[in-house]
């Protein structure tokens, strides 16, 4: 059936551009080159002493490819990405409208485009599409995401973002394809070009200060007919990320509540009573693991670029492009905390308050686990691809382009390592969340004494992700008649998607009384815990280090100073790194798409009834065949599968006037499923008490794209545009949920970390409320919104003030889909029932605004831009709270700069200048603390030659 609604809805789409186009024949002779795009804003004719080189010069040339599109295309040049204070090309990126950024560790990582999660767009270097991913957050990319933190701005000479599909251009985004461009040595002046820039950043935060450097050299021949470039960039920083955090808010049944049993035996055991005290506390929701620390970030990147041109005649240009990455990011957490989250059975509550939302808000607690950890993690991404490009005219109306390549992202955790201290009878810990930004968590007992510790948890997770692209495609152009145009092409591609992942964790004698050893040191424990209780290795201060919290800004009160593991002596002491490695279950697996296609497509220009117009329509086909493979009940299990898609699409441009451009787009497109849920198998979280599997059948996200647009280039170097836009997704990949036992699902509790509290308890397995989890074909959702856009030099000011200029844009955007959550229980310890919530899409901001001020003339040059972002959910939530997202957030980013000469330009730049918070919430009805962080203002400061 989906395929004749298909074949419909191309005869309908060809049979209109055919009409329009073969009209606009019957009138071409009288058609402008090109309506509209070509043609200068009335005024053009500027005064000479308007400046129009450096940042007005690259604005210019970004209007001119958005205006000369038929289809919804915004861009950055080269000047634009080098001359603003980014760290790297995600924040480059947020300046286009309707672009927003999610960030991690202070920097831009990943995008969204017209409220579209990373996931829907789709990324080519050089014409290739490519993945590449990194694990320098909290968890690594393992999906089809672009990280964009892996290159640095400096290395791209554009960036082009195509918002609307055409049958030429890659399927695969319900968002947008972005064409990310490195060196054009052909389009430069003959003889040498030289450019290199120095930048010293210093962190407020993390008080350091690192190197930044760039350059590029190219070589053009004098006749114009070869060319070639080299270019590089390699930064070194450091930063922090400061606050707390929480670890979500759960429901649980405590020991005792004011002194009141809540249990027929104390700390372990027994059947629960019901009353008026143990029930409201084990209805509401308390803290998981309320906590303050800090993380630490030293991110390394080394980029190479390198281009080679060769243009014998206008007939003929060969091109081959090479780009290298690495990126190295080394993350050192340091947390104080208490563990709630699967200890509530033997916790004794003191004092509860409660608020409005169910949330327990404060309490002082006894016979509390205290836990600090010391967590390290180095991580390597290194990217290659080797592309080539032949474009031939046979002839003044036919013409091929010829493209191929292979790009490779490896993205590597030798070491991932946790070390805990445990304190598992603490007395009077008490915490305060009356203000859930800067709650006051205290310590009872002391956290600077080794006497009261012992290391109980040693775990390493060494992972490999890597993604690998083969492509070849064939393009062909055939000029039928004046302002006719045919193109067809066919294209191959191959992505391979593979994890290995793999585990040394382990509870120190924590696994039922059996002896565990680790190296040449033995020990041994009980399964029960109580004062003197033998669970690890006692703490000393040669295992030990003391960690002062700065730059938190806790309340008064706060506990501040507390002993963590010291990396170094605690996994010497306990031989870590030479136990062998467990086979992360879940973690080892992979995807091989194979994609066979082609497109047909019609272009015509010309006018009809005195009005000029552009069009192109026609139909993509491709086929995928999906073959993926994970580990099932110790066996690995390969599913294959196959499914094709028509996607028509049709884009027209009107030119009532030279400065007005009236844009409509339709198009059917296709994002094939998030890798993770592809997976056959599953993965068992012993911790949080989650089994999740995979299904390698799911349908990819099928929508219908349509796009209206107006835009008046007013003035030279102006423009005002309006775009209105709607995403009709049929076929929408849901999450599906439901309560149940571990023992239940029939897993083998191999398949838990040997250090997660399920497995070191059984009775957690048959007895506890599990979160059961897969992913199912939805019904589908929808996405509207509108993106407004103005950007102008202020010209009619009077003297110097008609150097300045402004930019400013705001996207607002609306959606609703349908999702399966798990509520919070209604009984003490009961399940949690099963909701259907209709909420935004995942990472949708309904509001989203950019603004730049700056100032130029001959010699000095100023910006100042604002990024915001409003709250967004991004995924489904635990414990019973209902999604979780983050709140809004502004970054001010700002520089200056200075030409000494021709040739030779200071620079002083600033980002986060305002030193943004991040705040996460968890359950979107109540808002509950999640994390709060911040990550310090970061200043650069900087020479740039250029001859």
């Amino acid at each position: 059936m989906r395929y004749h609604d298909h074949r419909r809805t191309l005869a309908v789409l060809l049979a209109a551009t055919a009409l329009t186009a073969f009209t606009g024949i019957a009138q071409a002779q009288d058609a402008p080159e090109q309506p509209g795009a070509s043609q200068p804003a009335e005024g053009d004719n500027v005064e000479e002493d308007i400046i129009v080189t450096g940042f007005r010069a690259s604005l210019n040339a970004a209007l001119n490819v958005k205006r000369q599109s038929v289809g919804a295309v915004d861009a950055i040049v080269a000047e634009d990405i080098a001359k603003f204070p980014d760290q790297n090309l995600a924040e480059s990126l947020q300046r286009i409208p309707g672009i927003a950024i999610q960030r991690d560790g202070g920097e831009g990582r990943a995008i969204t485009v017209r409220g579209l999660g990373a996931q829907f767009t789709r990324v080519r270097v050089n014409g290739l599409e490519t993945v590449t991913t990194s694990s320098d957050g909290a968890s690594a990319n393992r999906d089809r995401s672009f990280d964009f933190n892996v290159f640095a701005s400096e290395l791209f000479s554009s960036i082009v973002v195509h918002k609307t599909a055409s049958a030429d251009l890659d399927e695969g985004s319900l968002g947008a394809v972005v064409d990310l461009n490195t060196g054009n040595p052909l389009a430069g002046k003959a003889g040498f070009t030289v450019a290199a820039s120095a930048v010293a950043n210093y962190n407020d935060l993390s008080e350091t200060v690192g190197p930044r450097f760039a350059g590029l050299i190219g070589w053009k021949s004098p006749d114009g007919t070869f060319g070639v470039s080299v270019s590089a960039a390699y930064q070194d920083t450091v930063t922090k990320e400061i606050g707390n955090n929480t670890v979500r808010w759960a429901q649980a049944r405590f020991d005792s509540v004011d002194g009141t049993r809540c249990w027929t035996a104390p700390n372990r055991g027994g059947t629960y009573i019901a009353g008026a005290a143990c029930d409201r506390a084990a209805l509401s929701f308390h803290p998981r693991i309320p906590r303050y620390g800090e993380v630490t970030h030293n991110r390394e990147r080394l980029g190479l670029t390198g281009s080679v041109q060769w243009s014998p005649g206008d007939a003929t240009k060969v091109s081959i492009d090479g780009l290298y990455s690495r990126f190295r990011a080394d993350r050192r957490e340091k947390w104080g905390e208490v563990l709630l989250r699967s200890n509530e059975r033997q916790i004794d509550v003191v004092g509860p308050t409660y608020d409005d939302s169910n949330n327990m808000v404060s309490a002082t607690l006894n016979d509390a686990w205290v836990r600090t950890e010391h967590y390290f993690r180095q991580s390597q991404t290194e990217f290659y691809q080797i592309g080539g490009t032949w474009d031939q005219d046979l002839s003044d109306k036919f013409r091929f382009t010829l493209l191929g390549g292979y790009s490779k992202s490896d993205a590597s955790v030798p070491v991932e390592t946790t070390l805990v201290f445990d304190d598992r009878d603490a007395q009077g810990y008490r915490y305060d969340y009356s203000d859930k930004d800067a709650p006051v968590l205290t310590f009872g007992t002391s956290v600077t004494d080794p006497a009261n510790f012992q290391l109980a948890e040693i775990r390493d997770r060494p992972s490999d992700v890597v993604n690998q692209f083969k492509t070849a495609q064939l393009r062909t152009e055939w000029d039928v008649a004046e302002g006719f145009q045919v193109k067809a092409g066919g294209m191959w591609r191959r992505y391979d998607y593979d994890i290995t992942a793999f585990t040394r964790d382990t509870a120190v004698c924590g696994n039922g009384g059996r002896d565990l050893v680790l190296g040449t040191i033995t020990c041994s424990a009980t399964t029960a815990f109580g004062p003197g209780t033998i669970y690890g290795f006692q703490a000393t201060n040669a295992l030990s280090e003391l960690f002062t919290l700065k730059g938190s800004n806790a309340p008064s009160g706060t506990t501040t100073q507390w002993l963590i593991p010291n990396l170094d002596a605690a996994t010497a002491f306990t031989g870590l790194y030479n136990r062998p490695l467990a086979l992360d279950v879940g973690n080892n697996r992979g995807v091989t798409e194979e994609t066979k296609g082609g497109y047909l497509q019609f272009d015509a220009k010309g006018t009809i009834l005195g009005l000029d117009y552009a069009a192109n329509g026609g139909i993509r086909y491709v086929r995928t065949d999906q073959s993926s493979y994970g580990i099932n009940s110790g066996v690995a299990v390969t599913v294959k599968r196959d499914y094709e898609d028509w996607l028509p699409s049709m884009n027209v441009a009107l030119y009532p006037t030279p400065d007005i451009i009236l844009r409509g787009a339709i198009a059917k497109v296709i994002t094939r499923p998030s890798l993770g849920n592809l997976t056959p198998g599953g993965s068992a979280d012993g911790f949080n008490f989650r089994v999740t599997s995979g299904n390698p059948f799911l349908e990819p996200f099928r929508a219908t794209n349509y796009d209206l647009a107006a835009e008046w280039y007013f003035a030279p170097q102006s423009a005002f545009s309006v775009a209105l836009f709607r995403k009709d997704i049929a076929s929408f990949p849901v999450a599906i949920s439901r309560s149940g036992t571990f023992t239940e699902t029939g897993l083998s509790p191999n398949v838990l970390v040997s250090s997660s509290p399920a497995a070191l308890n059984p009775a957690l397995q048959a007895q506890d409320i599990w979160t059961i989890a897969t992913t199912g074909n939805g019904a589908g959702a929808s996405l509207e919104g509108i993106e407004i856009a103005l950007q102008a030099p202020f010209r009619f000011l009077p003297g110097v003030l008609r150097n300045f200029g402004g930019i400013v844009n705001a996207t607002f955007v609306r959606s609703e889909a349908d999702y399966t959550q798990q509520g919070p229980a209604t009984v003490p310890g009961g399940t949690l029932p099963t909701v259907t919530r209709t909420e935004t899409l995942y990472n949708v901001s309904k509001r989203q605004f950019n603004a730049t001020l700056y100032y130029e003339d001959a010699r000095f040059s100023a910006r100042s831009s604002v990024a915001y972002r409003g709250p967004y959910v991004d995924a489904g939530s635990g414990t019973g709270n209902i999604f979780e997202g983050y709140d809004s957030i502004a970054n001010v980013d700002a520089s200056v700069r200075y030409k000494l000469t021709d040739f030779l330009e200071l620079s002083v730049e600033g980002t986060n200048l305002t030193d943004a918070y991040r705040r996460r919430f968890v359950d979107v009805d109540a808002r509950r603390n999640y994390e709060n962080n911040h990550f310090g203002r970061t200043l650069l400061v900087g020479a740039r030659v250029k001859i």
